[in-house]
């Protein structure tokens, strides 16, 4: 079958391996609307593949992902129409498509993943990152409560206090704290990423499908019924009433007035 085409990523499938890469670099991956909708598209298309056993989950160029691009929420699409939940709930549902695939997904992340990315990231059944990889959270920042499942999956994987503290401070954090609260399962040089994840992905398709596949359900289910993950269906509610908090818009300009001012001095 031949792989669909889309605007913002590129996936494919070679047997029992398969691949969905994020494919804006100029932009540091960013996740609008349209990839989100691409996202969960390429998970359900990947469940087609029957013999699919692995499938790595990248970004192009310097970044994982730059995380939520909030430029063109609530704006009309290519039909005219607007529907400001809907576009708020679009990362709940391309995050819960992508921890319900079939497959077992591996993240390859490197230089940034923020925000958004993360959660994209902590979607995915193993992560591999480089050891310069910055991580970091800025939604309180920018006035709006971390959505798309994003807490329960963070408490799943660091915690409930390492979580307030993150999601709450939105400081930075590096590879070699994000390894030692459980977020990555390995850490290696950047010049060692690729071969790293390629070593883990030979190593998971050597395994029975069955096995293989029936233990990642069986761990989701688990922890599925430890966190309440249905609960994030009220997320873009969240989300809706942070972009209409004056406190939360003005703290918004200053956050993204600081980053411009950061950017500008690098330059």
């Amino acid at each position: 079958m031949k792989s669909p085409r889309y605007e913002t990523l590129e996936v494919g499938v070679e047997g029992e391996r398969g691949h969905l890469t994020l494919t804006r670099p100029d932009r540091l991956n960013p996740l609008g609307s349209d990839a989100l909708k691409e996202i969960a598209e390429a998970a359900h298309y990947l469940d087609t593949h029957r013999d699919l056993k692995v499938v790595v989950v990248s970004g192009q160029g310097r970044a994982f992902s730059a995380g939520a691009d909030l430029s063109s929420f609530g704006q009309p699409d290519a039909n005219g129409s607007q529907d400001a939940r809907h576009d708020a709930d679009l990362g709940r549902i391309m995050a819960d498509a992508m921890e319900n695939m079939n497959a077992v997904t591996v993240a390859r992340i490197q230089g940034h993943c923020v925000g958004g990315g993360l959660v994209l990231a902590a979607t995915c059944d193993l992560r591999i990152a480089a050891s310069d990889v910055r991580f970091s959270i800025p939604e309180i920042d920018l006035g709006i409560p971390l959505a798309w499942g994003g807490i329960p999956r963070l408490v799943r994987e660091i915690g409930p206090a390492l979580t307030k503290e993150l999601v709450m401070t939105c400081r930075p954090f590096g590879s070699d704290e994000a390894r030692a609260a459980g977020f990555l399962n390995r850490v290696v040089a950047p010049d060692a990423l690729d071969k790293e994840v390629a070593e883990l992905v030979d190593s998971l398709v050597e395994k029975p499908k069955l096995a293989l596949l029936s233990t990642k359900r069986h761990t989701n289910a688990v922890t599925g019924e430890m966190l309440g993950m249905a609960r994030a269906w009220s997320d873009a509610d969240g989300l809706l009433a942070g972009l209409r908090d004056p406190e939360g818009r003005d703290s918004a300009t200053r956050y993204l007035k600081n980053l411009e001012a950061r950017r500008k001095a690098r330059h």
